[in-house]
């Protein structure tokens, strides 16, 4: 039984052929068991085998499938790579991106000043920059362009004045580096010819000629120090390295207040330029604290010039001068001789760098006799009238001792053996100390420390000398007895100084200072701690021995008769010793000096003077720096407007008749 076709199926018409179409024609009979208009009961006839296939529509089914799977794979190899990027490998690539980008810049704090006690500069800090540059920015693959250091290194050169060599050398010794200076403390007029060079190649390789070989160069504020004086107390000042570090004088030892704290600076940058929307981190510098010393700039410019003329007439190897306040301690004025200007060290003799009057030590001379009296009268050993009898030769030991003359026999009082500086009556008038040597080397030496020879003076001073005091049990035979005329022991021109400060301040010693306080970056001034205070000698022994260094001066038969200062009593003591050579360690030469106050019956200041082997003329201690005592003390009483003596000095006898 055949099934019944489903009615809506139609047969597929065939193509019309060669005869025709093949749908029944009209009238035409049709089949047994075919409708009328509808389709046959029958399954349609396949088409013949020659003839065309039917049309059919393909699934779009396999087709998404297969780009579905292609587009997830594609996927799949983003994700991937997304998550090695963002987690496997984040911070090297995070690293990466940083190079180039984030600049740090140190930020130098500036350096305070140093100032007289009036606020008048001697060191300050001026506008500079250290000219950097970046090597790993003019690498080719950076750069674009194989010799950009060669290019960068000609065109600074003649702006730095620099060697072009030496720049190429500084950009390509390590091409990975960041920082790198290639000149220090450059004047912002240098930075500012860089500045527009950079500007021009900038131009120049937006439009495609070129490439800005200077994108890694940079400045970074560096200020310079300048000594607006010149030469003016440079020994005590010191200078800086040129990496604006102290390396000598107050400048190193206070280096530390003056420097202040460096800040940083990290910002994003681009090609050479910083980018203005970049992240900027910043540390700010805080600036160091200002020094005021106890220097007066007026009364160390006399000094100064005091010491250098004498040098020079004298033909010494050096020189210096010492003022200092007797009541206080300051020191006005700390003045060397050669000398040399800190804004410029390298065209100065080694030699002249440093402070030498604190630096050397020598052999005080008779300027040490004061000590000795000291002893003596604060002891009870003798008085100012104490007859002395002074023979032509003493023989002590294993030689025998002499006076820096030829004389007969000498009848001194002890204050005519402090007046005509008699060798052979200091040596006498100590042998009263103590009934035996060991006794008497004991007590001197006591009065010597006190005095404070052989120890640090209190400034703290970078190559500052304690002086050399043996102890007393390590004298030799000789020197028991050259000790208390000033040979023997070695000591610097500041504890000279002091000795007769200390005189002068009623036999009290106050350590010598030369700061008076620092000023922070608010403004704010600490005072510098008191300064330390040692009863040396009693008032009126200390009254007598101003007395005694009056008949110096004053005197017709005193040595320091060139010290003199019309209208003022003045109160001092001349000194000459052999010297030793620092190069053979042999006596060699003289060191001629005098030290003294004023005005002697109400003492202001002190000033000592030492210059070392005077070659022309004198060598005597009160002709070559008797002299330089007075223009200083006449220029520093008149600075600090001290009145004129209103009494005139007592005239203590020097000499007696030893027949009365």
């Amino acid at each position: 039984m055949t099934a019944p076709q489903d009615p809506r199926r139609r047969r597929v018409p065939g193509p019309a052929g060669p005869r025709g179409d093949r749908r029944p024609r009209q009238g035409a009979a049709r089949r047994p068991g075919e409708r009328s208009g509808g389709s046959s009961g029958r399954p349609a006839q396949r088409p013949r085998p020659g003839g065309p296939r039917p049309l059919r529509l393909g699934s779009p089914r396999p087709r998404l499938r297969l780009i579905s799977l292609g587009l997830t794979l594609v996927m799949l190899v983003f994700v991937v790579r997304l998550l090695q990027v963002q987690a496997v490998d984040a911070s090297a690539y995070a690293a990466k991106a940083n190079v180039n980008r984030y600049i740090p810049v140190k930020l130098s704090a500036e350096r305070g000043s140093i100032t007289d006690r009036d606020g008048v500069d001697l060191a300050t800090t001026v506008d500079a920059y250290d000219i950097t540059a970046a090597p790993d920015l003019l690498t080719p693959e950076t750069a674009r362009t194989r010799d950009a250091p060669r290019q960068a290194a000609a065109l600074l050169a003649p702006i730095l004045g620099k060697d072009q060599a030496d720049l190429e050398k500084k950009l390509t010794d390590n091409p990975e580096s960041k920082y790198v200076v290639l000149a220090r403390q450059q004047s912002p007029q240098v930075w500012n010819q860089i500045k527009d060079l950079k500007s021009a190649l900038d131009d120049s390789a937006a439009k495609g000629r070129g490439t800005n070989v200077l994108a890694g160069v940079n400045r970074e504020a560096h200020s310079k120090r300048v000594y607006p004086n010149g030469d003016l107390a440079a020994g005590l000042l010191g200078f800086v390295d040129a990496d604006g570090r102290g390396a000598a004088g107050l400048e190193q030892q206070l280096n530390k207040k003056l420097a202040g704290k460096d800040g940083k600076r990290v910002y994003a940058q681009s090609g050479g330029h910083q980018v203005p929307t970049g992240d900027v981190k910043e540390q700010p510098a805080v600036p160091g604290s200002d020094i005021e010393l106890t220097i007066d700039r007026d009364i160390q410019w006399a000094a100064q010039s005091a010491i250098a003329d004498q040098v020079r007439k004298s033909g010494a190897d050096r020189g210096y001068v010492i003022v200092q306040d007797t009541r206080t301690g300051e020191i006005l004025a700390m003045a060397n001789a050669p000398g040399f200007d800190p804004n410029d060290i390298t065209t100065t003799n080694s030699e002249h760098l440093g402070n030498a009057a604190v630096s050397d030590a020598y052999e005080p001379g008779s300027v040490s006799k004061l000590m000795s009296m000291a002893a003596v009268l604060e002891e009870g050993a003798a008085r100012w009238d104490t007859h002395v009898v002074v023979p032509n030769r003493l023989s002590r030991a294993d030689r025998a001792f002499a006076d820096d003359i030829d004389h007969p026999t000498w009848y001194l009082t002890l204050n005519g053996v402090l007046a005509k500086s008699s060798n052979i009556g200091t040596i006498l008038a100590t042998e009263q100390l103590g009934r035996t040597k060991r006794e008497k080397n004991r007590i001197l030496y006591s009065y010597l420390r006190k005095f404070g020879i052989g120890r640090p003076t209190g400034l703290g001073f970078p190559g500052e000398t304690p002086g050399i005091l043996a102890r007393p049990q390590d004298w030799s035979a000789s020197q028991q007895y050259t000790i208390p005329f000033g040979q023997g022991l070695s000591l610097n021109a500041v504890q000279a100084a002091s000795v007769y400060s200390t005189i002068a301040n009623g036999g009290e010693r106050i350590a010598p200072t030369l700061v008076r306080g620092t000023r922070g970056p608010e403004g704010d001034f600490t005072a510098a701690p008191a300064p330390k205070k040692t009863r040396v000698v009693g008032k009126e022994t200390a009254k007598t021995l101003a007395e005694m260094l009056e008949s110096v001066v004053d005197d017709e038969q005193g040595t320091g008769a060139k010290a003199k200062i019309p209208g003022y009593r003045v109160a001092g003591k001349t000194g000459t010793s052999n010297r030793v050579d620092p190069k053979t360690g042999r006596y060699r030469g003289y060191t001629a000096s005098f030290a003294g106050f004023a005005p002697a019956d109400k003492p202001r200041l002190t000033v000592y003077c030492a210059v070392q082997n005077p070659t022309r003329g004198s060598y005597f201690g009160g002709q070559v720096c008797g002299p330089v005592y007075k223009k200083v003390m006449e220029f520093g009483l008149k600075t600090l407007q001290v009145p004129p003596s209103g009494k005139q000095a007592k005239r203590l006898p020097v000499s007696y008749n030893p027949g009365q």
